[in-house]
């Protein structure tokens, strides 16, 4: 277990050194524009710099404070897990991001906005993949999904949705466009490593059914169909878990399984959309 959560601990930081490579070295300096609360950082940046004077005022340190509040709001409503590596991940990246200097090591925009889609991409997706995030939008998109019970993927379009608005209005027009390019880039990356898919199905055949399904219940909210299975060679009799969860809820449902039944054969498929109750109620 200590070794396991070490190992979280060093991608989320390994995750933020890209994150802050990716926005120092290539977009910061091109006026491109990343994701969610990173973007809307470097928006405020911008702002207090330009059209206030205000140099102090950095992308990381609004990064920061911004995801304090976020912070506060993962923690209740949630899951502290989650929330405490996500946080982790906002202190490396604004932390990685006062250390490293702001570059510009290519004066074309396009090639500062798919390189640095691509890295933070892969910094974003490898972060997702072992079961945290970058903070900010994804936490009050998972928030209000609980809440109102709609596609998280919604609120993330409309946030980033803004913030290719304002990179026009306080740039020149062509950085909007090129900001949903690094965004469509990243995107991309994050599909390939991790899922940027809402929702996805997994179907699980066990011989742990009832161990398996009070460990998963013990971690998330999610409902459960259980049913009676064959081995077609072995003639064993099992069961499949059949459920539906966040990409947000891969991370630990790989872990449960692992801990509770290493045998079990899982198979993990794309969902373009349900119907129905998604959580279970108590």
């Amino acid at each position: 277990m200590f070794i396991m959560e070490a190992k979280r601990v060093a991608i989320v930081i390994i995750g933020a050194i890209l994150s802050a490579v990716a926005l120092n070295f290539f977009l910061i300096g091109a006026n491109v524009y990343a994701s969610g609360f990173t973007g809307i950082s470097q928006i405020l940046s911008s702002v207090f710099t330009d059209y206030l004077g205000l140099e102090n005022i950095s992308t990381g340190i609004i990064l920061f404070i911004l995801n304090i509040p976020v912070a506060i709001l993962g923690w209740l409503k949630v899951g502290k897990g989650f929330t405490i590596y996500s946080f982790l991940s906002v202190a490396a990246i604004s932390f990685f991001l006062e250390v490293l200097p702001v570059l510009r090591l290519s004066t074309d925009i396009m090639l500062n906005a798919v390189f640095g889609g691509v890295i933070a991409g892969v910094g974003i997706g490898i972060t997702l993949k072992w079961g945290a995030s970058t903070g900010g939008s994804d936490i009050i998109a998972m928030y209000l999904s609980r809440l109102k019970d709609r596609p998280i993927g919604g609120y993330l379009m409309a946030i980033n949705g803004l913030i290719i608005v304002f990179a026009g209005l306080i740039n020149e027009p062509e950085n909007a466009l090129y900001t949903l390019l690094a965004l469509y880039v990243t995107t991309r990356v994050i599909d390939g490593i991790h899922t940027r898919h809402e929702k996805v199905t997994a179907m699980i055949v066990t011989t742990e059914a009832d161990a398996l399904q009070q460990s998963i219940h013990d971690t998330m909210v999610r409902g459960i169909t259980i049913l009676p299975v064959k081995g077609a060679y072995t003639k064993e009799d099992k069961h499949m878990l059949y459920l539906v969860i966040t990409r947000y809820e891969l991370y630990d449902l790989e872990r449960i399984i692992k801990e509770v039944d290493p045998n079990a054969f899982t198979n993990i498929v794309e969902t373009a959309g349900i119907f129905g109750f998604f959580r279970r109620n108590d």
